[in-house]
């Protein structure tokens, strides 16, 4: 493509002041004119995703209108609270917490997700933990499959692959987490009259890293556009905690600590940015292998990958669908 920039980890780089700025001002319009909403909702965790989404919305509406939520529960790490309670305390924003705990065990979140462990590892139980895990997108042709890693009370590890039935009911199970977490959202922003600000960025909104009517629902989501390098730019720019930008982005639903990137991306969320920059904006592998670290056919099985989760998330990201046309609603 003629007058394309060489490509290189630069391409990411923000003017961080100017992108905070043209946010604030498309989230006072959206607010005023669209949603007609008086503030923002926003479930913090610890991370620097729903941090720098918080901070954004107290940059637009100011701390007054902002409502942060602490949605802990059993599985949770230790660090969610003690992080969600840093951003709070440095964005001077009013907090709620309630732990999902006691709902998750009325709607059998725990129960129907071990009963699907059990189904590959019998001896699972009570005082054991886990996480489900992919293979390395880099590391083979081979078709990835997920895995259950379980840690017994005694500190004992099994890995065991999971059949596609078993991983269905671990995943839908750990669902109900999210799509909790959005109810309690939901229910305070109509209390107060507020939106919901969705945390995802780029890199997870496009590839469906997000659960359907949980994470994923939201009135706006004023970071989806920036790919997860970009976040932490502004993250920095906007005096979010060095604790919570130091933190490894994680997924935060097991009870083993597990990355992103052993759950779903199989790459570090750097490299994972800059081939789906790449992917984007028609960079061929050959030119994205030496700023990635990865040689070039390993660049294509992520192009590869990219692509397939697209195609196999795209029902994450419909609307419901109609028979036929109803006609504007709301105009």
């Amino acid at each position: 493509m003629s007058g394309r920039p060489p490509f290189s980890a630069a391409l990411l780089d923000l003017d961080a002041e100017r992108e905070v700025g043209r946010i604030g001002a498309r989230l006072v319009e959206l607010f005023a004119r669209t949603l007609r909403r008086r503030g923002a909702v926003v479930a913090v965790s610890g991370g620097i995703d729903s941090s720098v989404a918080a901070a954004l919305a107290v940059r637009a509406v100011g701390p007054e209108r902002v409502l942060a939520l602490l949605l802990p529960e059993r599985d949770s790490a230790a660090e969610t609270r003690t992080l969600g309670q840093l951003i709070v305390a440095r964005l001077g924003v009013e907090a709620i917490e309630e732990d999902i705990t006691p709902i998750l065990d009325a709607v059998g979140c725990y129960r129907r997700r071990d009963e699907a462990i059990r189904a590959v590892i019998p001896a699972y139980g009570p005082g054991w933990q886990c996480k489900i895990v992919l293979p390395a997108v880099t590391g083979s042709e081979a078709l990835r499959l997920f895995s259950v890693v379980v840690r017994s009370p005694a500190g004992e590890e099994v890995e065991a692959r999971l059949p596609h039935h078993a991983y269905l009911g671990v995943v839908a199970a750990s669902n109900f987490k999210q799509r909790v977490r959005k109810m309690l959202e939901y229910y305070h922003a109509d209390r107060l009259h507020y939106a919901v600000l969705g945390t995802p960025n780029r890199l997870e909104y496009d590839q469906g890293f997000f659960v359907k009517l949980g994470d994923g629902a939201a009135d706006v989501k004023p970071i989806a556009h920036l790919y997860k390098s970009q976040v932490y730019q502004l993250a920095a720019h906007l005096g979010v905690p060095e604790e919570i930008r130091r933190r490894p982005p994680t997924t935060d639903t097991y009870s083993m600590p597990q990355s992103q990137e052993e759950f779903y991306f199989s790459l570090p969320y750097r490299e994972m940015d800059l081939c789906l920059y790449g992917r984007n904006h028609g960079y061929p592998p050959a030119e994205v292998a030496p700023a990635v670290g990865l040689a070039p056919a390993q660049v294509e099985q992520v192009y590869r990958d990219i692509d397939q989760k697209r195609s196999t998330t795209r029902y994450q990201h419909l609307a419901p669908l109609l028979i036929e046309p109803v006609g504007e609603i709301g105009g």
